[in-house]
């Protein structure tokens, strides 16, 4: 084994450091398909033609929007001014809830339901931000990593990566350096942590927790101390992220239309970095974030698993995009917003467009039936 990796145990997944962020920098200027990337973004319709003369000046611009950066905290201010102009852009309301039950020196272990691969972590790191709270860190998946750059950007971004194409025997180590890793976050860091309630997006509008992930927090822990014990450590917190609209949700109910039928859907190469792009750039009307309570008194990750839902299901907001397709409550939805709900499933299949309907249902659902969920 390394020196390197003796003395940083979690140098493989880890968020970078202030010290590693000058060369990381570096890398990523000089990465030709990040600025490709780019330059597509910026110019589509130039880009394929005049790639060759725009690249070099997206290059320098890139370099001088950077330049002065020399700290995690630095790159994460240059990201909240493009976060600003996003909300702006694509929200027409931002709204949070339970936050002033939380205390801004305590870090906390946040499970949140999943919705938008990059905007859950990202609001949810914004209404901390707003409020006074140190920003956290976002568990991810590497499988959304396989480009470099783009590992390079979340890392900066005070990222950290779940190993989940470990095979066989890697399994249960990757398990454990993580859960040893969120430990550390939270106790020797005190830095907060993000991580979706089950792996893999909600596609059809039902939250609910997978127990494994509250095993895996648990790993680090089981030879030193109960699972009441450990609980009180870590300090979970449920959160209720919901959309009035879902930038994703034409293609999350074509894919779930074509697996109803029995059908095998095969995601294309970049699909999960075109989600991102388009859950960013989409339109997502009022989005709310609820933060729920801190849990202590559970014996088991299956009792902590239905605490969890029943927070994460009773603090969902409801939008009226929800009611219209619960069929509920429709004297108080305008003719406008009855308009654009029913724009969502234009062009669809009858199957697809009531999968769609369905999946904003399902939370008005589930809150009316919490004996089910707990």
């Amino acid at each position: 084994m390394a020196a390197s990796s003796i003395n940083d145990p979690f140098q493989n997944i880890r968020p970078y450091h202030d010290s590693e962020v000058s060369d990381v920098l570096n890398r990523l200027i000089h990465d030709d398909e990040l600025i490709s990337v780019l330059t597509r973004y910026q110019f589509p319709q130039m880009a394929s033609l005049f790639g060759w003369l725009l690249k070099p000046a997206v290059r320098i611009y890139l370099a001088q929007k950077t330049g002065e950066i020399e700290s995690i905290q630095d790159f994460q201010l240059l990201i909240a001014g493009y976060m600003t102009k996003m909300i702006g852009r694509t929200t027409s309301r931002l709204s949070c809830s339970g936050i002033e039950n939380l205390e801004q020196d305590e870090a906390y272990l946040f499970v949140s339901n999943h919705r938008d691969i990059a905007m859950d972590p990202a609001f949810v790191n914004w209404a901390l931000y707003q409020n006074g709270f140190d920003t956290l860190r976002i568990a991810i998946g590497d499988n959304l990593l396989r480009k470099p750059y783009v590992s390079d950007l979340m890392r900066l971004n005070k990222s950290f990566i779940v190993n989940r194409s470990a095979k066989g025997r890697e399994v249960l180590t990757a398990l454990g350096q993580l859960s040893a890793y969120i430990d550390h976050s939270l106790v020797q860091d005190e830095a907060s942590v993000w991580i979706a309630q089950r792996e893999g997006r909600a596609k059809d509008g039902n939250d609910f927790t997978d127990p494994a992930i509250l095993k895996m927090f648990y790993m680090a822990h089981r030879k030193q101390r109960s699972f009441a014990e450990f609980l009180e450590r870590v300090k979970i917190v449920p959160v209720s992220i919901s959309y009035e609209y879902d930038p994703c949700d034409r293609a999350k109910a074509q894919e779930l239309d074509c697996k109803s039928q029995g059908g095998e859907y095969q995601k294309a190469q970049f699909e999960d970095i075109d989600s991102i792009v388009t859950g960013i750039t989409g339109n997502k009307g009022h989005v709310h974030v609820a933060f729920g309570d801190v849990i202590t008194a559970k014996n088991t990750p299956e009792e902590l698993a239905a605490e969890i839902d029943r927070q994460i299901i009773d603090n969902y907001y409801l939008h009226p995009s929800n009611l219209l397709a619960a069929g509920v409550d429709q004297d108080s939805i305008s003719d406008e917003q009855k308009t654009l709900f029913t724009a969502r499933t234009e062009g669809l299949s009858e199957s697809a467009a009531k999968i769609l309907r369905q999946m904003y249902a399902n939370p008005v659902l589930n809150k009316q039936k919490p004996q089910e969920v707990a």
